[in-house]
């Protein structure tokens, strides 16, 4: 922490004494976690460096690319399509909704009974803690679940908001109707810029997009090596970290990261003991700084090699079709795109399901773990046929419910140490 970003928190109106307590409490929170572990790859030192200062590096380019006259968007969701923010000159970013720090806040405006990561989002923005909150010109919410359709029209009083009504189902009609919102979107984006989205501008946004998701496929391909070359919680805080990051600079760093972990599989480098088990997490997303449960399997005698989440998969697998390069060609590539997600807030949901049984089988696990939100309903009821399809397929399986404090750590520790000395006898 610096002077100098005192000096911005500052001017940015931020409750800077209170934001000075997160300041002190990550580092100590991000070395027990992080930097506790042995043999890591030269290459998460970049990430590490971000993490250090995650509310001041990134800030002051947000801030500088204002000052040249462009606009930042804050984003909440996988959904809604950073090309065409981009394709219109403005910075996409991720928001705070990660910490318990920032839960206290939220529930002054809604009850104690809603998912933590809405009740972190606004008590990020209400207390006045968080930078990227005070930075963005616009925030875009959208209709996933009902708690955060209530969560936005609170949160327009104090910050201007543009919805995205995602359909509830992927029926044609459906598919229309997302197209449209699109096209909304598309249009806020040039009121808000005072820029026109191209076909140009957007088709470039598509690539530099892409490419950031080809980055993220690269790195957990390698986690389907039997010789682990890098642990779960390492990746889970790269991919947290593409959310705020510079997409071509993550994506060259993210490169340069795999690059050095094909040589580690050449040389047969592991970060785990020889017959460690192999754990994916499914369910609900894990925002920047939540690590609890990767940190728990990893210190229990098993590695998370893999999420079907928001902070995973879902984020990553999916590429817009770059062939088209007319407009309509290319919003259409972006609807499939977006809507080709699976989250729990559709129904029916089956290819949410089908991924998960995919990726338990492609990345070779002993056992997943399905992580739901305390009162993230939609996430929470759809881990009965999780947990069901895939006891039918014979694959182990754990559903957990935890939320952003430490109070349950001991439970989980016990129960998830159950689990992989359950499936360590098989």
């Amino acid at each position: 922490m610096t002077v100098d970003n005192h000096k911005m928190w500052n001017e940015l109106d931020m409750d800077v004494e209170m934001h000075d307590l997160l300041c002190e409490a990550l580092p100590v929170a991000f070395g027990d976690v992080y930097l506790s572990q042995e043999n890591r790859p030269e290459g998460m030192d970049f990430f590490n460096m971000v993490v250090a200062d995650i509310h001041g590096i990134r800030p002051a380019e947000l801030i500088k690319h204002q000052e040249a006259g462009g606009k930042v968007v804050g984003t909440f969701c996988i959904h809604v399509p950073d090309e065409i923010a981009v394709a219109g000159g403005a910075i996409s970013t991720g928001l705070c909704s990660g910490s318990q720090f920032w839960v206290p806040g939220g529930e002054k405006y809604v009850p104690t009974a809603t998912c933590p990561l809405i009740k972190a989002s606004l008590g990020a923005r209400f207390d006045r803690t968080c930078p990227f909150f005070r930075i963005a010109d616009l925030f875009i919410g959208e209709t996933t679940c009902d708690g955060k359709k209530k969560a936005w029209e609170i949160l327009a009083e104090d910050a201007p908001m543009h919805i995205m009504d995602l359909p509830q189902m992927k029926r044609e009609k459906d598919l229309l109707h997302w197209r449209d919102e699109i096209l909304g979107y598309k249009d806020k984006i040039e009121e808000l810029t005072g820029n026109q989205v191209t076909e140009e501008s957007l088709h470039d946004a598509i690539v530099l997009i892409n490419n950031k998701r080809r980055a993220l496929q690269r790195l957990n391909a390698f986690r389907k090596e039997e010789k682990l070359p890098i642990s779960g919680k390492d990746v889970l805080l790269v991919q947290q970290i593409a959310f705020y990051d510079d997409p071509a600079r993550f994506a060259q760093m993210t490169n340069a990261l795999s690059d050095e972990l094909e040589q580690r599989v050449k040389d047969g480098v592991s970060v785990f003991p020889e017959g460690t088990k192999r754990i994916l997490l499914s369910g609900t997303p894990l925002s920047i700084p939540n690590w609890k449960v990767h940190h728990i399997v990893e210190t229990s005698g098993a590695a998370v090699v893999g999420e079907e989440m928001c902070t995973g998969s879902r984020y990553y697998e999916g590429l817009v079709d770059e062939e088209p390069t007319d407009m309509e060609g290319m919003i259409n590539a972006l609807n499939e795109r977006y809507m080709d997600i699976h989250c729990a807030c559709f129904t029916p949901n089956t290819e949410r399901i089908d991924d998960i049984i995919r990726l338990a089988k492609e990345w070779n696990v002993d056992g997943v773990i399905d992580v739901n939100l305390k009162f993230c309903g939609i996430y929470d009821i759809e881990g009965y046929t999780v947990e069901r399809a895939l006891q039918e397929a014979g694959i182990p399986v754990l559903g957990i419910e935890t939320d952003y404090t430490d109070e349950d750590a001991e439970q989980l520790r016990t129960r998830i140490g159950a689990f992989i000395e359950m499936i360590g006898e098989k």
